[in-house]
């Protein structure tokens, strides 16, 4: 199979290891076209007998993925019926999960909505501690995690702490998303890749008819995965239309969502949207 006709990510195979690198732009923005790469790729990697594990990082060492393109939300029909299959994202973010091999996420920066469903759908998430931030961001634009990540959350952390990362929409620091059991290990610098290099070429080195039934009864625990993000998917669609969800999110983009500065200090923006918003 061919990696080499990508844009927004960059794609290495050797030894078994499948190593994706995303690169688009200033903060990794979830757009369409990562979005349709990332579908595509995923199901690439998921039907090529070569691959063994998958590392997904970032070039960028600000940001593994900022979230989902905001702009593109606004654009999203709020009187859709709901859908008795998953979303192309849901989807994509199932092939993470489910694959036949090992999905490593290796995360330096921040990872926000999307773009932490991606790496919650992922099989082991590592940390750079002290620069990782996790986020999800989207009840306070009046939407909910969409893209599987209330249903990912409460399986990994617990109903409280989800609850606590959905509603208050505040930066959690690698350090706590370790604590947690959000992410595997928040490692210094001169230990992550050094662990995560050693790790994948282990598993790599392994039979992998004996990795892949390993992953898949390792799976056959968490039930209902599938009638879940249906759900999700369902009370997404249910959000678009709420009131004031429109304006928060222009006003999300209006006062540096999407810029650098203002995914910097995701949380505090969330809360601004409000505290700045007119009463009545």
């Amino acid at each position: 199979m061919d990696y080499s006709g990508y844009r927004t990510l960059r794609v290495t195979l050797a030894q078994g290891i499948a190593r994706v690198v995303l690169d688009n732009g200033e903060i990794n923005l979830l757009d369409k076209p990562m979005f349709k790469e990332l579908l595509q790729l995923t199901d690439q990697l998921a039907a090529d007998d070569r691959v063994r594990v998958v590392i997904l990082a970032s070039a960028n060492p600000g940001f593994f993925i900022a979230h989902f393109d905001v702009g593109l939300i606004l654009r999203f029909p709020a009187d859709a019926p709901a859908g008795e299959t998953l979303s192309p994202f849901h989807r994509m973010c199932e092939a993470w999960r489910t694959m036949p091999k090992a999905t490593i996420a290796v995360v330096e920066g921040r990872a926000g909505g999307g773009g932490s469903e991606i790496a919650l759908s992922c099989d082991m998430r590592f940390a750079l501690r002290g620069q990782a931030v996790f986020n999800q961001p989207e009840v306070a634009l009046g939407i909910l995690p969409g893209g599987s990540g209330t249903v990912r959350l409460s399986r990994l952390v617990g109903r409280g702490r989800a609850l606590e990362v959905v509603l208050g929409c505040d930066d959690i620091p690698a350090e706590l998303a370790e604590a947690w059991g959000w992410v595997n290990r928040a490692l210094p610098a001169a230990g992550l890749w050094p662990h995560v290099d050693r790790l994948a070429a282990r598993i790599a080195s392994f039979p992998p008819h004996a990795v892949a039934a390993a992953k898949a009864c390792v799976l056959r625990a968490e039930k209902e995965v599938e009638p879940d993000l249906l759900a999700e998917a369902a009370a997404f669609q249910g959000t678009l239309g709420g009131a004031g969800t429109r304006k928060a999110m222009q006003r999300f983009l209006a006062e540096g969502g999407q810029t650098p500065a203002g995914e910097l200090r995701l949380g505090e923006l969330a809360a601004e949207l409000h505290d700045r918003a007119p009463s009545g």
